[in-house]
């Protein structure tokens, strides 16, 4: 029997509110779950979404819907709204503050939802658990995630968040197929910065297939061997999403493409997205073309 979707991608939308290090403020509708699908469905696969909102701000699913995203939606009594400061010119630095929240997933929230490839697309540890990504795994669901949705810690006082240590990591990585981070998540998680050394420990956790992403490219390890493709991007505007953007990218193309072939992929639509703000808007021909220009 063919299955309705190819992928399903979970997550709250997030109302972003970015201060960059330079620049005007800015804020749109986006959020993990907004920036990985719209990346996936460039691909022209069969994208859905499981998301919550409030019903005030029901509009923002509209630019997902006419990617041709189906969206699985529940209200909330608030959207999340979150706020991010980039006090450096380093991307990778940032301070993240979660000003509302519109809760946490639940299994039935899945519930009717046939079992496909799932990413756990949270901003922070208010969406997910352990618990639930066990549970959602002995649902028949192949679970890929987000190590952000553990790692991010908010303080439940102020809403400022932290990285810290995540217990259960190993759990994690080894119900988990597929796990992505970035290279300051994977310091905080392994005690390295070198990424790769980083995903070697994903790895002997049980990870089949780790992302690492930093400032300028992105990495993958996958049964003993790591392949790495530099950004080509010519701007920062758009670095809200990247991680996101990138892992959703190669999780679409991954589908049906070998390692390097998805990572070319995945670099080429993210180094585009990160030129301007919100998620992902181009067309599949649009990355093929970026692929042959500038990462052969």
């Amino acid at each position: 029997m063919t299955r309705l979707y190819d992928l399903v991608f979970a997550g709250n939308v997030v109302l972003d509110e970015i201060h960059p290090f330079s620049g005007p403020v800015h804020t749109f509708c986006g959020g993990p779950v907004q920036f990985s699908a719209a990346a996936a469905a460039c691909s022209g696969k069969r994208i859905a979404v499981v998301t919550k909102l409030a019903e005030r701000d029901a509009h923002c699913l509209d630019s997902m819907r006419e990617k041709g995203i189906a969206v699985h939606s529940s209200f909330s009594q608030e959207t999340t709204y979150h706020r991010v400061s980039h006090p450096t010119g380093n991307v990778d630095e940032r301070q993240m503050v979660l000003v509302r929240s519109a809760g946490s997933f639940a299994v039935r929230d899945f519930a009717g939802l046939e079992q496909a490839p799932l990413h756990l697309a949270g901003l922070n540890d208010q969406e997910f658990t352990l618990e639930f990504l066990r549970q959602i795994s002995g649902e028949g669901f192949a679970a890929s995630v987000d190590m952000q949705c553990f790692v991010r810690k908010v303080d439940p006082r102020t809403g400022e968040t932290e990285l810290s240590d995540v217990e259960g990591k190993e759990e994690i990585a080894g119900l988990c197929r597929k796990v992505k981070l970035d290279v300051v998540e994977g310091e905080c998680l392994t005690g390295t910065t070198d990424i790769e050394q980083a995903a070697i420990q994903f790895e002997t956790w049980g990870a089949a297939e780790t992302m690492v992403t930093r400032a300028d490219g992105v990495l993958v390890r996958h049964e003993g061997k790591t392949y790495f493709e530099s950004f080509s991007n010519k701007g920062v505007q758009g670095r809200t999403g990247r991680g996101d953007t990138t892992f959703g990218a190669y999780l679409a193309r991954r589908l049906d493409h070998g390692v390097p072939e998805s990572l070319r992929f995945a670099a080429a639509l993210a180094s585009m997205k990160m030129e301007t703000p919100g998620p992902f808007g181009g067309t599949l021909d649009q990355v093929l073309d970026r692929m042959r220009t500038h990462h052969l």
